[in-house]
């Protein structure tokens, strides 16, 4: 069990210390992670490299053996850091809660997907509080940080802690602080993307965030975890609305003709004030883009409210791998070549250039949709992403060369990785279906390549 003295603490000028600060402040606290996924990992390696002893909790053995071994599983994670901080006996990885008793902070960073019927799925949190629960004591502080809808905090995870007589804000403290992971991109990461905060009293608020300055030094404290619940999903809404508004005007774009939905964000964002650019694309991915707007609009039916603007944008983004899937039949159906024995290869099937990060790809969609179209000869190609499962068949990537390209009836840019030679690809390739624009630039080739928004 951990050290800590549950008594208040005096301090020099006279206010009293809590005893959790002062094992923060010494960084004598414990950390806990629960779930070492593409949330979770980060945050433990970010607490352990700055000199806290962490103990990450997953039932998923395989990621526990590979942090035990120090092997890193996540492209945003630096896998030099990861291994010091196993060496060094500072991060260390359990299958089991039984370490939870001497832990002083816990972090729940569990998957929060949606059902079938596109209700939320928060089972992964519930139970991670319940095995918290069995363990709780004393001053110890409890941070949710799946994304997930508001009250969650307060009206689901609050009443599993209390169960066994110990108040949240006077015998342990309870906030949450949602995630702000943007997988593979360089300029902002765990340490310096601002750190949102809300306790459920003013003392959690400010031990939780105490605890996460310490490795991020932007934190925005905030009034309730609703709050923080809540802009959560309203930054992620935002981004669907938003694409979901290109997505649909680069469909208008093709059916008009003689617009080139790239040039018009081009042409908007010269604009200093009032637009932001998004851009369309084959459909959205990773998890919370996709997941947030139906946690919203669940949310809001079980106040009898509607929310069908941010539904709509939803529902128009999960259609656009129909729209892809369709953009390849047509350039099939003009080929001298069946759809069952045409050759068709994707590049990149990672939800996002430049990362491995699969979650809820379009590209998985359309494969599936080519499959139950009739096509059998399909192909991947994607540095990031080895081995793919679509309908329970395990594909893997092929390496991307000219023979390739030229044995093949049309090749389909999903992920616009930026290692993929584009200019080979133009060169070689028999028919190119972009949906990132990616051949933009190359003069020659253009009577070949079909872009998503082009209006050709």
């Amino acid at each position: 069990m951990s050290g800590l003295n549950t008594s208040s603490v005096a301090r020099l000028d006279g206010r009293t210390l809590n005893p959790l600060e002062s094992l923060i402040s010494s960084k004598t606290a414990r950390i806990g992670v629960v779930g070492l996924g593409y949330v979770g990992l980060p945050l433990a390696v970010e607490y352990a490299s700055a000199g806290y002893v962490t103990v990450g909790i997953d039932l998923e053995t395989d990621k526990v053996d590979a942090v035990t071994q120090g092997k890193n599983y996540i492209a945003d994670v630096e896998a030099n850091r990861l291994a010091a901080v196993v060496r060094s006996g500072k991060l260390t990885a359990k299958s089991d809660y039984d370490s939870v008793g001497s832990l002083d902070i816990i972090f729940i960073c569990v998957p929060t997907p949606f059902t079938p019927s596109k209700d939320p799925d928060i089972s992964a949190v519930l139970s991670a509080a319940k095995e918290i629960a069995s363990r709780l004591r004393q001053k110890q502080l409890i941070i949710l940080r799946s994304t997930t809808f508001p009250g969650t905090t307060e009206a689901y995870v609050r009443p599993i802690l209390e169960e066994k007589g110990l108040i949240a804000g006077r015998d342990f403290y309870l906030a949450f602080s949602p995630e702000r992971i943007d997988p593979g991109n360089k300029s902002w990461s765990t340490t310096n993307t601002p750190v949102l905060v809300g306790g459920i009293t003013p003392e959690c608020t400010r031990l939780a965030a105490l605890s996460l300055q310490q490795i991020v030094p932007h934190i925005v404290p905030v009034g309730s975890p609703k709050i923080a619940e809540m802009a959560k999903l309203l930054e992620n809404v935002f981004r669907s609305v938003n694409i979901a508004l290109v997505n649909e005007l680069a469909q208008l774009c093709d059916r008009i003709g003689g617009l080139n939905m790239w040039e018009v964000i081009d042409a908007a964002s010269s604009k200093p004030f009032g637009f932001m650019p998004f851009y369309p694309g084959p459909g959205i991915g990773g998890h919370c883009i996709l997941v947030d707007p139906f946690y919203l609009s669940w949310l809001a039916r079980q106040h009898d409210f509607q929310t069908k603007f941010i539904t709509l944008a939803a529902e128009t983004n999960e259609l656009m791998p129909f729209y892809v899937k369709n953009m390849v039949l047509r350039e099939i159906s003009m080929m001298p070549v069946s759809l069952r024995e045409a050759k068709i290869v994707i590049l990149g099937v990672a939800f996002k250039k430049n990362t491995d990060d699969v979650r809820h790809s379009p590209a998985v969609k359309i494969l599936q949709l080519l499959l139950s179209d009739g096509a059998r000869n399909l192909w991947y190609s994607d540095p990031y992403v080895p081995q793919l499962s679509v309908d329970s068949q395990t594909m893997e990537s092929i390496t991307l060369d000219e023979e390739l390209l030229r044995s093949s009836d049309c090749v389909l840019i999903i992920a616009d990785h930026s290692s993929f030679d584009y200019e080979m690809i133009v060169r070689h390739a028999r028919r190119i279906v972009d949906t990132r624009n990616a051949t933009k630039g190359f003069p020659f080739g253009r009577e070949k390549i079909v872009v998503l928004g082009d209006g050709a």
